[in-house]
């Protein structure tokens, strides 16, 4: 009877508490719920699951309806062209549509997974999200297949070949997972496909994609002054800030295994074609005309591998260049001749 007496008070507080409160568990009975549970209980969301994922009912949601009320109310339209930013240490994802010639931001939406640390990616298989400054054309989308409604950034590109970095299929895509790529949802990876899609099949050529490590703002970076990847980092700068000034994205080319930035708002010099016919790009970097070709196209196939110590010059200055050593070869043999006869003429011979 003691035994039974000493359970009925044992029990009688908590029910008590659950009859008055009515709003959640006694403190012992979470305590216990703890135990049986064990450390998994304590741990934070996996990776592959993070908390800022969770849409909330205040958030937005990823209609076709509501995604034209929100462009409507931007004063956007689908079809606009698009630029999109990737920031790793913040996991988000900027995307940036025109307006009366100008970038504006449309949405900010929080990157779901990425993997590997701060820092390119070097080689493939090292499991290593990528930075730089890449693009999207019509045919790097994938409509259907494993990753369905996603896109290729276009990984390796020139900047990246010219390091012997190798990789493929580095995508933005739907879910929560990824081994290099970089995870949106579903929800919002329709959204962004969306819009990418139909501003390249309106005439957008392609979609600048800008992979950071972080915001590029002198605070973050005096963080890491330390990185080995500093330098490479500081010419990421160069498009963040060129952007950031301008909203419009720059003109990229690669120079001497270097990025080379300038600014997009501004019209395009018209410089004479080389004697070769080959392309050029947009007047810098005197010295190596042949480094800097727009990576995105065919064109990015003919910038090469060229050692930093090496000075580099354009086909069409090198035949300039034989041409001028073969004219000065030539009078200088002349000017020889014209002399040595001179001298035979005041020998009398």
């Amino acid at each position: 009877m003691r035994v039974r007496t000493l359970r009925f008070l044992l029990v009688l507080p908590c029910v008590g508490a659950a009859a008055l409160g009515g709003l959640a568990p006694p403190p012992l009975i979470a305590a216990v719920a703890d135990n049986k549970a064990g450390n998994d209980s304590l741990a934070a969301p996996p990776a592959s699951q993070p908390e800022a994922s969770v849409q909330t009912p205040s958030g937005p949601i990823f209609t076709a309806a509501d995604r034209d009320r929100r462009l409507a109310e931007k004063g956007l339209a689908a079809g606009n062209h698009v630029m999109i930013r990737i920031f790793k240490q913040e996991s988000e994802l900027e995307l940036w549509m025109q307006r009366d010639g100008r970038f504006e931001l449309f949405a900010t939406y929080s990157i779901c997974f990425w993997s590997g640390r701060l820092g390119p990616k070097l080689r493939e298989g090292d499991r290593q999200a990528p930075e730089g400054l890449y693009s999207v054309s019509l045919d790097q989308l994938y409509e259907k297949g494993r990753r369905p409604r996603s896109f290729d950034i276009g990984f390796p590109n020139t900047f990246d070949r010219s390091f012997a970095r190798t990789g493929s299929y580095i995508l933005v895509h739907g879910g929560c997972t990824s081994i290099g790529c970089f995870a949106m949802t579903n929800p919002v990876m329709d959204e962004i496909y969306a819009l990418s899609e139909r501003a390249l099949r309106e005439g957008q050529d392609r979609i600048e994609v800008h992979a950071f490590p972080f915001r590029m703002t002198e605070a973050n970076l005096a963080v890491h002054e330390e990185s080995p990847w500093l330098p490479f980092w500081l010419n990421l700068k160069e498009a963040y800030d060129t952007f950031e000034r301008t909203r419009v994205p720059p003109r990229v080319g690669v120079c001497d295994r270097r990025y080379i930035v300038a600014d997009g708002s501004q019209p395009e010099p018209v410089v004479a074609p080389p004697d070769n016919g080959a392309p050029t790009a947009f007047g810098i970097c005197e010295d190596a005309i042949a480094g800097i070709v727009p990576f995105a196209g065919v064109d990015a196939e003919k910038v090469v591998h060229v050692p930093a110590h090496r000075r580099v010059v354009s086909r069409s200055r090198g035949r300039r260049f034989s041409g001028r050593n073969v004219r000065a070869n030539y009078a200088a043999a002349r000017r020889a001749r014209v002399a040595a006869h001179s001298r035979r003429v005041a020998h009398g011979d």
